[in-house]
């Protein structure tokens, strides 16, 4: 796990480009505390910057960039592979030598031999570039699920690339200015939504996508996509292939030169897999997790029976309104880009890297793909819903438009947004899931980019054709707020701390096995699936209410915290009662103020 930076240009900054990669390696050097390397092509059309958390292989060998033995190849990666013993011996037996024992060398070898089509061998999370010195041209890829970040920005023949944003604005190319699509994707959904940024021409390159670049060329293309194909099969058989399939998953996450630990918030998921680790691996497990003194918040006892029960060495950290409240300088200055989430990871990634931990396992995707939200009931209601009022138009639109602008609350103001739309699955996730109204969110774009004319009406979220609605509302929390929020925090936030968080869940063998499993049987609610596949589960970890991993901010903010949000701009008609609110905009005001005094400086 490390940090991955680079530069490919044709004609340009040849006197510079050493004293810009270094400033973009210096803005990732927290998330590869352990070594760091630059290459620069003779020609100087290519440099690329690396800074490494070491976890396999710890010895030299592992060392980045790493080239080919003729210096032909050389590559920047970030990520895991964790089938790379497999194609190791795989590319033995077909007379390849191999200098080290790392993940890295496999892939160098394996575009040698295969080029783009290297992507599809990859079980792991990944975002790396390999430049080739003869033909002069790039390849960069991001791992099927979107785990591992990959940011860019091109302008005439350059192209710049980094794990991080703040890294692709240290290089002082780009210039410096708000996205439209961007800040109105944040607002919307609480995070911003791939492949935009915040910032107008650095992209996020999409999950499971990969760039080609040739002197002014650059070409994108897509390699995988989530697929749900429902076979005839019994339920008996569907536990077994869940069985199967996560703790065949486990097993290669586990695979490290370091110990591995494991975040324990007390419900399901995480539960799940500490259990099933305690099936594949011996002696000794570290589990982590986060206490309150709130009591409807605090799952610390139950965090702590779980762990008593499969025999883990448990670290507990309380934290208290004011403890937390200290620590939220230094979380604003590690986020990357503004969410309404993070802090949480933030905080149980502190306490495992002060325990010296350097890889730890995460319960992340197990809602998303058992129907364990409640979006997996709400959302086909309201698409069902929506289609019996259409035949009402233009009353029903009618009616939205009144909801939207004289909604008390943000959820009937999101309602109304949904009523003049499609009713489609996308609109009433959108609705669902929301932070801001169009309208509320078109008036706070305003206020930053007043020069800027309005959005029209919102687009839908390119849908590809599900089986169900249930699997379209999976596709949804797969490719919105896992992707863009949830891993994308955990990325940012562990390698704050220089760590390594993996999610087995989220995992392209396990998710194709699992995705043959008809809806009726996958999305049974309360993770019925899930909890027969995994009889170890204790009946007091799934019989408990849901409620998430998710701090008292509600709380927090009116008392202790609030002069930390005093700061937050109001808006005329648009209320800020809910935290998630006042947070979004608190952020994304943090953020902006440091990005801008940066680069006034």
């Amino acid at each position: 796990m490390c940090g991955i930076a680079g530069i490919l240009t044709v004609n340009q900054y040849p006197d510079n480009l050493e004293t810009i990669i270094h400033r973009m390696q210096t803005a990732i050097q927290h998330r590869g505390p352990d070594d760091a390397g630059i290459y620069i092509s003779l020609n100087k059309q290519a440099a690329f910057a690396h800074t490494r958390l070491s976890i396999i292989d710890l010895s030299s060998a592992g060392h980045q960039p790493m080239s080919s033995p003729d210096g032909r190849y050389w590559i920047t990666f970030n990520g895991e592979i964790y089938n790379f013993q497999q194609l190791q011996q795989n590319l033995i037996f077909q007379g390849e030598k191999f200098h080290s024992q790392t993940d890295t060398e496999v892939i160098l070898k394996l575009y040698q031999k295969e080029g783009f089509n290297c992507v599809q061998h990859l079980r792991g999370m990944f975002a790396f570039a390999i430049w080739d010195d003869f033909e002069k041209t790039c390849f960069l890829a991001r791992d099927p699920l979107g785990i591992k970040p990959l940011y860019y920005w091109q302008s005439g023949s350059t192209l710049i690339f980094a794990s991080e944003l703040k890294a692709i604005l240290a290089s002082g190319l780009p210039a410096v200015n708000l996205s439209q699509s961007g800040l109105y994707g944040y607002l919307i959904s609480g995070s911003v939504p791939e492949p935009y940024t915040l910032i107008e021409g650095i992209n996020c390159l999409e999950a499971g996508h990969c760039l080609y670049w040739q002197s002014d060329k650059l070409s994108k293309k897509q390699y995988w996509q989530i697929n749900f194909t429902p076979q005839h099969i019994s339920l008996i058989e569907a536990q077994e292939r869940v069985r199967a399939a996560l703790v065949d998953s486990i097993q290669h996450h586990f695979v490290s030169d370091v110990p591995v630990g494991v975040f324990l918030s007390g419900g399901i998921d995480s539960t799940t897999v500490v259990a099933l680790a305690r099936q594949t691996q011996k002696g000794l497990l570290k589990t982590y997790s986060i206490a309150f003194e709130e009591s409807e918040w605090d799952e610390g006892a139950i965090a702590r029976r779980i762990a008593e029960k499969f025999d883990t060495q448990h670290t507990e950290y309380k934290i208290t309104a004011a403890l937390g409240k200290s620590l939220f300088p230094k979380f604003l200055e590690t986020i990357d880009q503004p969410t309404i989430d993070g802090f949480n990871t933030f905080c149980v990634s502190q306490i495992a890297h002060q325990d010296s931990t350097k890889v730890v396992l995460s319960g992340l995707g197990g809602d998303e793909l058992f129907g364990g939200y409640n979006s997996f009931k709400k959302i086909p209601q309201m698409v069902r819903w929506g289609r019996k009022i259409k035949a009402f138009y233009p009353i029903n639109v009618c009616i939205g438009m009144g909801l939207e602008h004289w909604g008390r609350t943000s959820k009937i103001r999101r309602l109304g947004d949904f009523l003049q739309q499609a009713p489609n699955s996308s609109n009433a996730y959108r609705s669902f899931r929301g932070i801001f109204s169009h309208q509320e969110a078109c008036k706070i774009v305003q206020r930053y980019l007043p020069e800027r004319d309005l959005f029209h009406r919102h687009h839908t979220h390119e849908m590809i054709a599900m089986p169900s609605l249930e699997d379209e509302v999976s596709l949804l929390e797969t490719s919105c707020y896992m992707r863009n929020q949830l891993l994308r925090d955990s990325d940012t936030m562990s390698m704050a701390w220089g760590l390594e968080l993996r999610v087995p869940f989220v995992d392209r063998v396990f998710i194709e096995t699992i995705s043959s499993i008809p809806n009726n049987l996958r999305y049974r609610s309360n993770k019925q699936l899930l909890i027969e596949a995994i009889p170890e589960l204790p009946d007091w970890v799934y019989n408990k209410p849901k409620r998430g991993f998710y701090f008292p901010f509600q709380t927090w903010l009116q008392d202790e915290w609030h002069e930390c949000f005093s700061g937050v701009p109001s808006f005329k008609d648009i209320p800020l009662n809910m935290w998630y609110r006042r947070w979004s905009l608190a952020l994304l005001q943090y953020w902006w103020q440091k990005i801008s005094n940066s680069n006034h400086s």
